[in-house]
């Protein structure tokens, strides 16, 4: 992938617009992945009600910014993206406690981390309307991140498992190399998430480079 030019060229914004984009129709993928791939007849309903309304949500977050790339004259699909998000769809398709480790407690956690620093920048460059879309999925993030949790523990407690433990040994299994600090603690918190997961697991890991977040 090519590194993105710096946002106060329009070519620069153009190509983050395009990487979120692409981040949030892998998004719609994984939510209604997670709905028909563990329907196994033992998750209560309001487990897939909840991720079907996260899809319904990560589609309005791609509309929106489907629309902003047409503002540039810009489709999605004109740049180039990489797979890493559903590279990590198949790497946990076999545990669900992976799944929803590793995809919203990881990986869109990380957003939570970048997207207000982002969203600073666009402002500052005079981009204020694409400043606004990323400040709608911010708020819309966290909640995704709450929903992630709350079934991430849901299904500890029903296996006698430690949700602490769990997280932590997930992660190192199915997650390449450290969580990236610095963490928006306020943000996560909001989302329920507690230090305590995520912190021990910063830096380091295994050998191989972390998944590149194409939001940076």
């Amino acid at each position: 992938m090519p590194r993105r030019r710096a946002f106060g060229s329009v070519n620069g914004r153009i190509a983050l617009l395009h990487a979120l984009a692409h981040i949030e129709l892998n998004a719609i993928d994984l939510a209604w992945d997670i709905v028909a791939r563990f329907a196994d007849g033992t998750l209560p309903r309001a487990f897939f009600d909840d991720w079907s309304r996260v899809a319904a949500e990560e589609a309005g977050h791609f509309e929106l910014l489907a629309r902003r790339l047409g503002q540039f004259g810009v489709c999605y699909g004109d740049l180039p993206a990489h797979q890493g998000l559903w590279e990590a769809a198949a790497a946990t398709a076999d545990d669900l406690l992976a799944r929803l480790a590793v995809v919203p407690l990881v990986l869109e956690a990380r957003g939570l981390d970048v997207t207000p620093d982002m969203a600073r920048r666009l402002a500052r460059a005079g981009d204020r309307d694409s400043a606004a879309i990323l400040d709608r999925l911010y708020r819309d993030e966290i909640g995704h991140v709450a929903v992630g949790l709350r079934w991430f523990e849901a299904v500890c407690r029903a296996r006698g498992l430690s949700a602490l433990e769990a997280f932590h040994d997930r992660v190192r299994r199915y997650f390449k190399g450290g969580l990236k600090p610095p963490f928006n603690r306020a943000a996560r918190a909001a989302a329920g998430f507690p230090a305590c997961y995520y912190e021990p697991l910063a830096g380091g890991g295994r050998a191989a480079a972390a998944s590149a977040d194409p939001r940076e």
